[in-house]
Order: C-alpha cells, then sequence, then structure tokens
C-alpha cells in the first residue's frame, strides 16, 4: 500500500478516526476481516468502545458548528477534492475492495469510479444546499396582515451514516458527500465486511481537507455498538441502507430523529406478451447475477405472461450461459460471477431452492454450490405456495412464475412486503406506464432492470424497502431542516 494510505493501518490491523486523527482502540479489541474470495484474512478493524464513540460524536459536534459556518462553495471545493483523489488512488483501494467483498474486478472498478462521479456532482449541486426563499402574505387569500417569510436551510448537525457490505463505497458517498454539502458532521459506521474499505473512503475525504471531526469512522460488530450509535443523544440524523430488519428496528429505538432508509426489496420483473423477449432476457439476466444477486435492486422474481413464457426461458438459459457461466476467483478478468459474502447466505439461498424443489420448481440451469460460491441458477415452474415467491434470497437464484395475466402479476407483485423496484417489459409503452402505477413500489423501470442509477434521479421504497426519499438532490434537502423567520412590518 502506498503513502496515501500508510495512516490508517498497523501491519494487517486497520485503525478508527477520530477527531482528525487515525488511532487505536484503547480495549486492544479487533474484528478478523476473512475474505469471501478464498477465507484468507484481508485485515483486522478495531472493535471500538461505547467511550471512544462517545468522544468521536462529542468531537464531531464541536467541529461540525465550524463546517457549518464555512461557504457552501468552500465545502463544496473539498467536496470535489476527494472526487479527484478516489479517482487517482482507486488502484489501491480496488484490490482490497474485492477481497473484502467478493466484487468482480470489472465490477469493482465501475463502483469506485461511479462513486466518483456521484461525489463530483453532489458538489455541483449548491443550490441545492444553499437557497433561501422568500414568501408573502399578500400572496394567501384573506391574510389580513403584511408578513414576510424569509425560509432557509439548515444543518442538522451530526449524521450517522451506516452502509451495507455490498456497496461499501458507493452507498456510503451516497450518504457522506451530500451531509458534508449540508453543513453537517458525519460519524461512517461501515458494515463489518468491507470495513476496509470503508476505511479507505474516509481517509479520501481526510486527505481533501475535511477538517478534523468533521468526518469520522468507526468499526465494530453491530450488534455492540449499533443501538447505542443510533439512539446516542448526540446523532441528530441517521441516513442507513441495509436489511428490513435492522432498518425496522432503528425506526423504533430513534424516536423522533429524522431518517432516511433503504431497506430489503424483492424486485419483479413483468413480462407482457408483446415484450422484446431479447431485450428482456439480457436485462432480466444481468439484473438476476450481477455481483451474484447481492443487490437490493437485484431482479428477485419474474413474473411472465403464459404465452411467451417458454420462448423467454429458452433465452434466459441461453443469456445466462454466455455470461455468468464462469464462476470463481473475481480478481481475475475472465470471471463474470463471484461468491457470495459467507457460507451461511450460500446455505440460506441453498435452503431456499431446496424448498421450491421440494414443492415442485425445476432447476433449469445451475443450482450448484461450493462452499459460498453459487451458480447462476434459474428455477422454472415457481408458485406463490414456496418460499422463493415471497423471501429475498440476495444471491444468484431467479425464480420464475408463469402468469395468466397482466391483473395476476400486479395482484403477485402487490402481495409482496417489499417495493424497493421493479420492472415491465412491453412494446406498448402507455400501457406500461398505466401499469406502473398500480404497483406498490418506489421505481418501477421500463424495458430496463431494476437499479438505482442514474444517481440524479429520486430513489425510494415504500413498505419494508424504505422511508424517505434519496437521489443527490432529494438527499441533500434531507440533510438539512427548514426554517422560517418571519418579519411583521
Amino acid at each position: 500500500m502506498d503513502n496515501f494510505f500508510q495512516n490508517i493501518k498497523d501491519g494487517s490491523v486497520y485503525k478508527f478516526f477520530s477527531g482528525g486523527v487515525w488511532q487505536k482502540s484503547k480495549d486492544g479489541q479487533t474484528i478478523k476481516i476473512n475474505s469471501p474470495v478464498d477465507g484468507s484474512q484481508v485485515g483486522e478493524v478495531q472493535a471500538v468502545s461505547q467511550g471512544e464513540i462517545d468522544e468521536m460524536v462529542s468531537g464531531a459536534v464541536k467541529a461540525q458548528k465550524l463546517w457549518a459556518n464555512y461557504p457552501v462553495e468552500d465545502r463544496a471545493a473539498i467536496i470535489k477534492k476527494a472526487a479527484d483523489l478516489l479517482r487517482e488512488n482507486m488502484d489501491e483501494i480496488l484490490p482490497i475492495k474485492i477481497m473484502e467483498i467478493g466484487k468482480t474486478k470489472k465490477a469493482g472498478e465501475s463502483s469506485i469510479l461511479r462513486s466518483a462521479d456521484i461525489i463530483s456532482y453532489t458538489a455541483d449541486q449548491i443550490e441545492a444546499a444553499n437557497h433561501p426563499e422568500v414568501f408573502y402574505s399578500k400572496d394567501f387569500p384573506g391574510a389580513g396582515e403584511s408578513k414576510t417569510a424569509l425560509v432557509s436551510k439548515e444543518p442538522w448537525g451530526v449524521v450517522l451514516a451506516i452502509s451495507p457490505f455490498n456497496y461499501p463505497i458507493n452507498l456510503a458517498v451516497t450518504k457522506i458527500a451530500p451531509a458534508l454539502l449540508a453543513g453537517n458532521s458525519v460519524i461512517v459506521k461501515g458494515p463489518t465486511q468491507g470495513s476496509i474499505s470503508t476505511a479507505m473512503l474516509v481517509e479520501v475525504f481526510n486527505k481533501a481537507g475535511v477538517p478534523a471531526g468533521v468526518i469520522n469512522f468507526v468499526s465494530g460488530r453491530g450488534s455492540e455498538i449499533g443501538d447505542y450509535l443510533v439512539i446516542h443523544k448526540d446523532i441528530n440524523m441517521i441516513d442507513f441502507t441495509g436489511s428490513s430488519e435492522v432498518g425496522k428496528s432503528i425506526a423504533t429505538k430513534v424516536g423522533y430523529k429524522p431518517l432516511l432508509l433503504e431497506m430489503g426489496g424483492k424486485d419483479a420483473a413483468l413480462v407482457f406478451d408483446d415484450a422484446d423477449l431479447d431485450l428482456t432476457a439480457a436485462e432480466i439476466v444481468d439484473g438476476a447475477f450481477s455481483y451474484a444477486g447481492q443487490r437490493c435492486t437485484a431482479i428477485k422474481r419474474v413474473l411472465v405472461d403464459k404465452i411467451v413464457h417458454d420462448q423467454l426461458l429458452e433465452k434466459i438459459i441461453a443469456k445466462t450461459k454466455e455470461k455468468y457461466n464462469l464462476v470463481g476467483d473475481p480478481s481475475k478478468d475472465e470471471t463474470q460471477m463471484g461468491p457470495v459474502i459467507s457460507e451461511k447466505q450460500a446455505e440460506y439461498i441453498q435452503e431456499l431452492v431446496f424448498d421450491a424443489v421440494e414443492n415442485g420448481a425445476k432447476i433449469v440451469i445451475g443450482g450448484a454450490r461450493k462452499l459460498n460460491y453459487f451458480d447462476a441458477t434459474v428455477l422454472d415452474s415457481v408458485n406463490t405456495d414456496m418460499r422463493i415467491a415471497w423471501e429475498e434470497q440476495f444471491g444468484p437464484v431467479l425464480p420464475i412464475i408463469s402468469c395468466d395475466n397482466v391483473e395476476q402479476m400486479i395482484e403477485i407483485h402487490n402481495r409482496s412486503q417489499y417495493g424497493l423496484g421493479g420492472s415491465i417489459f412491453t412494446t406498448n409503452i402507455e400501457k406500461a406506464k398505466e401499469i406502473a402505477k398500480q404497483l406498490q413500489t418506489g421505481v418501477i423501470q421500463i424495458n430496463k432492470k431494476s437499479e438505482r442509477y442514474p444517481d440524479n434521479f429520486p430513489f425510494l421504497g415504500v413498505k419494508d424497502s424504505g422511508l424517505g426519499t434519496q437521489g443527490v438532490r432529494w438527499s441533500i434537502i434531507a440533510m438539512m431542516r427548514i426554517k422560517s423567520i418571519v418579519d411583521n412590518k
């Protein structure tokens, strides 16, 4: 590792970041990070104590008051510098990221570059972070007094940013950059599996010139420090991405703190009888199997009109063999799909497949598992009595459900507890728009796999999939509260 990241580690032991200093926990407790690729140890991270969290948050409170007084243009310049440094140091970050979370080389590189683009774009959204408005009482019918309201925005204070293992950099920057531009200080809690990548990202912001105490990094098991962080009296706002179970737990514990929650999904692809099946198959396969299906917005079930079921299935099988047949070491250029994050997760995925097969589903391709490597698997003859129709597999398994008509697709889709994203495939765009209005989900793609990109679009979930709206401009706005100053002339 070159000099850029030399301060964040001591040998193979990575530090936490508080008050502008990389340091080890006084308790001396660490957590080993083993690679899902081959089981080797990638490094160790600190198991930070509650007392050290108190010191970190206290420093963040003080630093935020100074940071909020920086002109927004100066904050933006520092944030933009972070984007440049992330691009410049990608080659140092990428090998760690591959080994830590098992993402393929190509996908890992793309994710880091996209993260840099998000930071740059956020830095340009100065107007969203600093645009007071004036309202006049004369504009409201019947108002008898002359009043003027100056409506401005101010930061919440200290933002807790919690990111998931599958996108430890990308989904961290969607929280960090908007929070900083809005004038908040940030405590970054990375995932246990993904903490090293997160530490490297925080050092990028540190080296870009974010003042001491304004950005901080804490590592540790969520089961030990998670609750302490979210209910801490000086944490003013929480932006979380992770499972629905954890997200709902946070929501019940924090009281009146503002929240942004992106949680689980069971995104469906609805395929009508007039769909372009070549396009549809290509999008579904990429949507289901990229990063081994470990994406909140992965296509996790297909609801297809029975008229085109056989044709679509044939094309999905062919496309899967073409694009996701080489499963193995993600650091190799030829690898198409790497491992899932752990053997425990692989066992859960296998359990869902076994349940489906026992109840009549057919494995038409894939199905093999070795440790936490799972072949791209397509299940046909799936019905709504099977667990795989409802539970989020978070792995490379695609269940296909044949439907009699569009009405049945809508009913099955909306019966889910989740509502993050989804796709409609048809050549009748106007019909797709009308059906989209009936689907209980945050984002609907037409003739495209479900995804969050591009990041200047609003992104949100309903039901057990989320709370609040993200996307760069919406995230910046969520990082601030409104203040109205009324002049009674």
